[in-house]
């Protein structure tokens, strides 16, 4: 039985939140956590947050053990990006994207139904 969360349009880009997934994918929620408290990185605090709410889901719609529970599946998609200008020389202007991602973490007790 799995259970899943979606972060969605999280201020990050998703360049820089996958690396932050990549250390934690497969761990046990309790040791995802703990890894994620002391990783310096802002998108560790939002992969957290998406960890902790799975695991919420897990508990209260599924009867879950949350002791059990792993993390199986953590991807980022991209989000719609925020388009600004940055004036440049000569009257011309750049375009500058400010990225956004999709964050979505599925536990999983590894017990069949």
């Amino acid at each position: 039985m799995e259970a899943r969360a979606v972060n969605r349009g999280v201020r990050i880009s998703p360049k820089k939140v996958r690396p932050v997934m990549d250390v934690i994918r497969g761990e046990s929620v309790q040791r995802a956590l703990a890894i994620l408290e002391y990783m310096p990185h802002k998108a560790a605090r939002e992969v957290a947050r998406t960890i902790k709410s799975a695991a919420a889901n897990a508990e209260n719609n599924f009867d879950m053990e949350p002791t059990d529970l792993v993390v199986k599946t953590i991807f980022a998609d991209e989000g719609p990006a925020l388009k600004r200008f940055m004036p440049r020389a000569r009257g011309s202007a750049n375009r500058i994207r400010k990225r956004t991602s999709h964050i979505t973490v599925i536990v999983d007790d590894g017990q069949e139904y």
